[in-house]
């Protein structure tokens, strides 16, 4: 049977006002030395810093410069007073007062040999040297942090770049690189994080501004630790949104072929929202249906039939009309379990709905037929030799 090709990721619209979320202002950080350093990278300041004075601070070192399809990191929406474009425009770095060699010439292959860095991992993959120490403790796995943070490749080019990127380690909203590196961090540290390829994109890169095996080097602050609120707790569009960033994680990696990880991410997805009230049951309906949906289809792509079938069949408790769930729940009914005539009422039932929909036609119901019927041949042949 021809491999399914039609799953379509889902995008939520979400209203403007349903996206915005305040972050926390970080707290004061130990010394103050320290807070000159995280006042000195603030945005309004540096947007102060005239164009000539830039040029100067950066004479006679290798410039960094931004791809076309320059991309931040972020799992939070911008606040009011800085707009999206004044965020990703700057490659300036985020620390002006620790510009050192290692982030604006070194070589890569130098760094990971240099005796000066430190092993996060015993692979030696992964290294960070600290720039300005923070306070103890480093934070927890399950703990929320934010973190001033950018990435360039080996010849300078600017990658990620966010001053605020909020995530919770060990949930995969962020790299491996970055949850080891600031797992290995106290509050107001800055340092230096050198990935490799393993630990960031690996073999796929990430189209089109990050090659494959690509190591990437980071800057990073960690600004602030705190405990994970109980998405049960916050406000119906909070939970949309933050289930939202867990499915389109999911997207990712799905779009990677790392479904274990992609299963992962709509699970999370799913958990954010586990129960809503009348006034809310549209909204939550149709963000639950895309999410089971692609669950559904990273469980068959892991060959977890039984699974996926128990997906399809949440989907369509809510949903009873909903073509993708009738669709793979009729192929693992076929392909699995082999109950053809309840496969075939299922595969007729989306057919009926949507017969446009691509790889599901008249063709497959065939094939459904004469597995069914070869099937039945085999039956009675094996039943006349015993």
């Amino acid at each position: 049977m021809e491999a399914e090709t039609d799953l379509t990721f889902d995008s939520v619209e979400l209203p403007v006002e349903t996206c915005d979320l305040s972050i926390r202002d970080t707290e004061p950080l130990c010394c103050e030395e320290n807070k000159q350093l995280s006042q000195s990278s603030q945005p309004e300041q540096r947007e102060d810093c005239s164009e000539r004075s830039c040029r100067e601070g950066w004479r006679g070192r290798r410039k960094m410069r931004k791809t076309n399809s320059f991309k931040m990191v972020r799992f939070q929406e911008p606040s009011e007073e800085e707009s999206v474009s004044e965020r990703d425009s700057t490659t300036e770095t985020l620390f002006p007062l620790h510009v050192v060699d290692e982030w604006t010439t070194s070589g890569f292959e130098e760094l990971f040999m240099s005796e000066e860095w430190h092993d996060i991992t015993e692979d030696r993959l992964l290294r960070k040297k600290i720039l300005e120490p923070g306070c103890p403790p480093c934070p927890n796995w399950g703990e929320e942090v934010t973190v001033s943070m950018q990435a360039v490749l080996e010849d300078r080019t600017v990658v990620e770049k966010d001053n605020k990127l909020v995530f919770v380690i060990g949930e995969g909203d962020v790299s491996q690189a970055l949850e080891e590196g600031v797992l290995s961090m106290q509050k107001g540290e800055i340092t230096l994080l050198l990935a490799d390829s393993q630990y960031t994109y690996g073999h796929l890169g990430r189209q089109p501004d990050i090659p494959a095996w690509a190591p990437l080097l980071y800057q990073l602050q960690l600004s602030d630790v705190r405990q994970k609120a109980d998405p049960q707790t916050l406000p119906i569009a909070e939970r949309i949104r933050i289930g939202n960033h867990k499915r389109e994680r999911g997207n990712f990696y799905f779009q990677r072929e790392e479904y274990n990880r992609a299963a992962r991410a709509y699970c999370m997805g799913l958990e954010v929202i586990n129960v809503f009230n009348f006034a809310e049951q549209d909204e939550i309906k149709d963000y639950r249906l895309k999410c089971l949906n692609n669950l559904a289809m990273a469980q068959l792509k892991l060959e977890q039939n039984e699974e996926a079938l128990k997906t399809c069949d949440e989907a369509l408790q809510l949903d009873p009309h909903n073509v993708k769930a009738l669709f793979r729940s009729g192929k693992v009914l076929l392909s699995d379990k082999g109950q053809y005539k309840e496969a075939m009422e299922l595969l007729k039932r989306a057919l009926k709905l949507e017969p446009s929909t691509k790889g599901l036609s008249w063709k497959l119901l065939l094939g459904a037929l004469i597995v069914a019927l070869a099937s039945l041949v085999i039956s009675v042949i094996l039943t006349a030799c015993n």
